[in-house]
Order: structure tokens, then sequence, then C-alpha cells
């Protein structure tokens, strides 16, 4: 088992370095300028893309600007002012959710803590990483979304068949402060390389890398 950790370690450090050459610059990835709207932004992208949350947060911020705001909204017009973003009902139940749990335990205030955050309506491991991470520069976890389960499997970084398997594995084998940009990176490289229905593998930097680029043919 130490070997394999030691030997992803390594592995995954070239990734790193390929990926980074290659994306000087990510994403682009949500729009906020506090801790609240960042919490509120990842809840909103859950199977959305960030484009279009963006699109509708431009409105969303300048409307609800405190805890108070979406504790207090109703339900049936936070739906219309989320519906684009898909799965509105369940989004905007957790919206008015985290405005109230905000308001009760955390003086109305974004929890900087990690278990804290996952208190919210919406906010799971995923969500309370990147918050962490962007929101208060404190690196708890890699964030793990479909790019990272993905592109993390394929390279053989990890076995893991849940994204909670995957979290642990890549959390063990990257340094804590590179969590943030590894998320980064591997989602840069699934929206425009490793595409999960159409992957360019002809053009992919980590092909003489990858195990399941093995097949690929030249």
């Amino acid at each position: 088992m130490r070997n394999m950790v030691e030997k992803n370690q390594e592995k995954v450090k070239e990734v790193m370095k390929r990926l980074g050459e290659a994306y000087p610059v990510t994403g682009p990835f949500l729009d906020y300028t506090n801790p609240l709207e960042l919490v509120v932004a990842t809840a909103l992208s859950a199977q959305c893309t960030d484009e279009r949350v963006n699109a509708v947060t431009k409105d969303l911020f300048r409307k609800y600007k405190t805890p108070e705001d979406y504790a207090n909204a109703s339900i049936e017009q936070l739906e219309r002012d989320i519906y684009s973003t898909g799965f509105y009902r369940n989004k905007a139940k957790n919206l008015k959710g985290l405005g109230r749990v905000l308001i009760d335990e955390f003086d109305g205030k974004v929890p900087n803590d990690f278990n804290d955050l996952q208190r919210l309506p919406g906010v799971a491991k995923k969500t309370a990483a990147i918050v962490m991470s962007k929101a208060f520069g404190s690196h708890e976890s890699v964030a793990v979304d479909t790019h990272v389960y993905r592109i993390a499997r394929l390279l053989g970084l990890s076995q893991g068949k849940s994204i909670e398997a995957v979290r642990r594995d890549l959390n063990a084998i990257i340094p804590k402060e590179e969590y943030l940009q590894i998320n980064e990176l591997m989602i840069t490289h699934g929206r425009k390389i490793c595409i999960a229905r159409r992957p360019k593998c002809g053009e992919c930097i980590l092909l003489d890398i990858c195990p399941s680029g093995k097949n690929f043919d030249k």
C-alpha cells in the first residue's frame, strides 16, 4: 500500500506540472465577492454550469445580500429567481434554510470551519472544501466534482468508486496547499480536453501516463 501511495504521489506531481504548464490560467469559475455569495453560488452549481450560475447570480446577489434576505424570501420567489439553474425547488429550499441556519446558529456569518459549513442546507464536502480554500485560505480537502472524479480514476490516481473514496485517495497523495490547484486544473482539463462523452485523447498532454489512454489509436 505504501509503495502505491508513493507512486501516486510522484505521478500526481507530474500531472500537476503538465497541467500547470498547459493552463497557466484556469477557469472560468464562479463569480463572488464574499463568503456568503460563494456558498450560494457553489450550492447553485450542482448539476449546472458555472457560466449559467454566474448569469443567474448577477441579479440574485443584487437582490439577496444577507442571510436574512434568503431566510425571509418566499420559496416561490426564490424558485423564480434561480429557476434556470435546474433543480430549482430543492435549491430554493436550501437557500432559505441556509439563511435561517446562518442566523440561528452562526450569528449571520458564514462559519470558517469545514465541519460547520456542512451543517448548512445544500452544503456537502465539495462545497465546504471550496469555501474554506477560496474564502478563508484554509485547505481542508480536495473538492471532488464530476471532472475531478472522472480524471483521477482515468489516470489511476484512485480506484475509488464513489466521490468520497476518490476524495480520500487524493487527499492522501496531494500536499494540502495544492488541494485547490488540483481541483481547478482538473476541471479546466475536463472542460477542454478530457470531455466525458467525447475525450480528445489525441490532444491530451497526459496520454502517455494515462492507463485509460493505452488503447488510443494514434
